[in-house]
């Protein structure tokens, strides 16, 4: 059964999801709903204890979400509508001929530089190839699958970006699950061998989490988590913690029994944790 992280620091009231991990488990960056946008928040792990999360110092002022940090540690990457040029507009988000007024997301880095973060910088435009580009994840290899715009429509899609010689290859579709899946926020293993995404079959069905292996000829049919993992309405966001073994994920889902008077227990987004040992184990005695 997944657990909720950081129960007894992180307000019941707030509305949280995406959790980045630095290696050493010791720092997580998330994402926290705020009016009308979001933006990410930073708590630090002292005596066993997370602390009272603070807005990530190169956050706050934009929309921020979807934070992820390469395997290194060395950098993070998140989505935000900030301008894509000083002094500019936030970003406007394009889709099937609509234009919404500062709604759009494009992929930003930000490099750790000793004790603290530089400034944010806008990955390029072979990446940000439109206005609705978000939920990174970077793999050991500097491999990037995000969630951005494909095909003749601009029709969102699970993508991946190569990366040789510091920089990016144009992106290509990743086939995963069957053609009428709507996929979304792919956690991809460092060393490629697994993904897991939140993905549904039917538009008003809820998003599921659901594991992949890497096989000789692609990727297995995604595996869903089952209804244990699967609770409430979303399950979206999913990050591998820095044992590569744990899920973090976001979730409307309540709790029953003793926890059902728990003040988080509100309907709100919360951020949950769950081993995901049972799918890797089983997979390695099918495929040692």
């Amino acid at each position: 059964m997944p657990a909720l992280f950081a129960p007894d620091t992180i307000p019941a009231g707030a509305d949280d999801g995406a959790a980045a991990f630095a290696p050493d488990g010791a720092t997580v960056y998330f994402m926290r709903a705020t009016g009308d946008g979001s933006t990410l928040m930073e708590s630090r792990r002292r005596d066993g204890r997370w602390s009272v999360p603070t807005v990530a110092p190169f956050s706050g002022r934009w929309h921020d979400l979807d934070p992820a940090m390469a395997p290194d540690g060395s950098f993070l990457l998140f989505a935000s509508n900030r301008p894509t040029a000083s002094g500019g507009p936030p970003l406007d988000a394009v889709h099937a001929g609509k234009r919404h007024v500062g709604q759009g997301m494009n992929l930003w880095r930000v490099d750790r530089q000793g004790d603290h973060w530089g400034a944010p910088v806008r990955l390029p435009d072979v990446v940000n190839r439109c206005s609705l580009i978000a939920s990174p994840s970077i793999a050991a290899d500097g491999s990037l699958y995000f969630i951005g715009c494909a095909g003749p429509r601009g029709d969102f899609a699970l993508l991946r970006a190569p990366y040789h010689d510091g920089r990016y290859a144009a992106p290509r579709a990743v086939a995963l699950g069957d053609a009428g899946a709507t996929v979304r926020d792919p956690a991809i293993a460092p060393d490629g061998s697994f993904i897991v995404v939140s993905i549904k079959h039917a538009p008003q069905a809820p998003y599921r989490l659901a594991i992949a292996f890497r096989t000789a000829d692609g990727w297995s049919a995604p595996q869903d988590l089952g209804d244990a993992v699967n609770g409430g309405t979303e399950n979206m966001g999913a990050q591998l913690g820095p044992d590569r073994r744990t899920l973090y994920f976001y979730s409307d889902r309540r709790a029953a029994g003793a926890q059902a008077d728990a003040a988080w227990n509100n309907g709100h987004d919360h951020i949950w944790q769950v081993s995901l040992a049972p799918w890797l184990d089983a997979h390695r005695r099918i495929d040692p």
